[in-house]
């Protein structure tokens, strides 16, 4: 795991900590390591999707356990303003992230962030923003 001071956590690894997935350590380490300093980020957008993807998969009871069991973990929650907009609108207009995934990247890059993450869409920003790439799902 490269040594950063401020990591950016995609949803995927927060389900990939709720799960326990392959990775789950890492992410484990980044929050106990990283976390009391106020150096772990989430962007907005992620407090969204966690939500509605446990409400979609497991209800609307265990998504709001979810949300504030996640809100108990030592992040920092990055909101939108315009230029955060504009850098997510320049990813999205130049890659074939998500939306949600074009917020979360504009996050890392905006803080200069370690972004970490399972999602191999985030491999073409290679160049623009560090990447910590969690184990895949195998396909």
């Amino acid at each position: 795991m490269p040594a950063a001071k401020t990591w950016a956590l995609d949803t995927s690894a927060l389900f990939c900590l709720k799960e326990n997935e392959p990775g789950a350590d890492a992410v484990e380490r980044i929050l106990r390591e990283g976390g009391p300093h106020g150096h772990v980020f989430i962007s907005f957008i992620s407090l969204m999707e966690y939500y509605y993807i446990l409400s979609q998969e497991e209800g609307e009871d265990a998504a709001r356990h979810g949300y504030l069991e996640l809100k108990q973990l030592p992040l920092r929650v990055m909101d939108n303003d315009e230029e955060l907009g504009i850098t997510a609108a320049r990813i999205k207009a130049t890659s074939r992230l998500s939306v949600a995934d074009a917020w979360v990247a504009a996050t890392a890059k905006r803080l200069g962030a370690v972004l970490i993450h399972k999602d191999p869409e985030f491999e073409p920003l290679k160049g623009q923003i560090a990447l910590y790439p969690l184990p895949y799902k195998s396909r």
